[in-house]
C-alpha cells in the first residue's frame, strides 16, 4: 500500500505524470457522469451527480488547456533534438515521425489562440482555431498510428529473422516492444475517434457520440498512457 502511494506521489510530482492523472480523472468523470445522466428520468439524484461530474470534467479539461500554454518550448526542444531522424533505421518511420512532430508543433499555437479567443483576450473566431487544432491533433494521431504500425511490422520481421537462435531475453524484449506499439495504436485510435467526434457536423461520425462514450474512449487512452508511464516509457 505504501509503495503504491509513493509511486502515485512520484507520478504527481512530474508534469507529464500529473497531466496523465488529470486526463484520466477528467475522462473518467465524463464517463461516469454521462452514464448517470442517462438515468436522469428515473432518479433526480443521478441527474444532479451526473451533471456535477460532467462540469468537473469540463473544468479539468480547461485546466489541461491552460497548462499546455507552456508546452511549446519543450515540444520545440524535442523536435530539434529529433531533427530529421538520422538515428532511425527505417526511412518510413523517420519521415512519419518528422511529419508527426510538425503537426504537434503547430497544434499548440492554434490551441493557444483558440483559448485566448474564448477568454476574450484577443478578438478572433475561436471556433475556427479550435477546428485547426482538432485537425492537427487528429493528423498527429493518424501519423502516430501509422508509425506504430510500421514499427510493429519491422519488429515482427526482426523477430522472424532471429528465430530460435536468438537469446530468450532478446525475444522477450522484442515481444515487449511489440506489445507497447499495439497499446499505442489502441490508445491513439481511441483518441482519434474522439477527435473526429469534435469535428464539424457531417464529417463521418462528428457530434454523434454521447458523453459517456467520449469519456470511455478517453479513459481507455488515458489508462494506456498510465500503463506506459508506470512501465517507464
Amino acid at each position: 500500500m505504501q509503495q503504491s502511494v509513493e509511486a502515485l506521489v512520484r507520478l504527481l510530482e512530474s508534469y507529464r505524470g500529473r497531466d496523465r492523472v488529470i486526463r484520466t480523472v477528467c475522462y473518467g468523470s465524463q464517463l461516469v457522469g454521462g452514464v448517470l445522466s442517462r438515468k436522469a428520468e428515473t432518479d433526480v439524484s443521478f441527474q444532479r451527480l451526473g451533471k456535477s461530474l460532467l462540469l468537473f470534467s469540463a473544468q479539468l479539461s480547461q485546466c489541461r488547456t491552460v497548462l499546455r500554454l507552456f508546452d511549446d518550448l519543450s515540444m520545440l526542444a524535442y523536435s530539434h533534438s529529433y531533427g530529421f531522424g538520422a538515428e532511425e533505421e527505417d526511412s518510413g518511420v523517420r519521415w512519419i515521425s518528422v511529419l508527426n512532430n510538425v503537426a504537434d508543433q503547430l497544434y499548440y499555437p492554434c490551441e493557444h489562440i483558440a483559448w485566448a479567443g474564448n477568454a476574450e483576450l484577443v478578438k478572433v473566431n475561436s471556433d475556427k482555431w479550435w477546428l485547426f487544432s482538432t485537425v492537427l491533433w487528429g493528423t498527429s494521431l493518424l501519423l502516430g498510428i501509422l508509425r506504430s504500425a510500421r514499427l510493429l511490422l519491422l519488429l515482427k520481421k526482426k523477430l522472424n529473422r532471429c528465430g530460435r537462435d536468438a537469446a530468450d531475453n532478446s525475444q522477450a524484449e522484442l515481444h515487449k516492444r511489440m506489445r507497447r506499439e499495439v497499446l499505442s495504436i489502441l490508445s491513439k485510435m481511441a483518441d482519434l475517434s474522439n477527435a473526429i467526434h469534435w469535428m464539424p457536423p457531417g464529417f463521418l461520425w462528428a457530434g454523434r457520440f454521447p458523453n459517456w462514450f467520449v469519456g470511455l474512449m478517453g479513459t481507455i487512452s488515458s489508462l494506456i498512457g498510465l500503463i506506459h508511464t508506470s512501465a517507464g516509457d
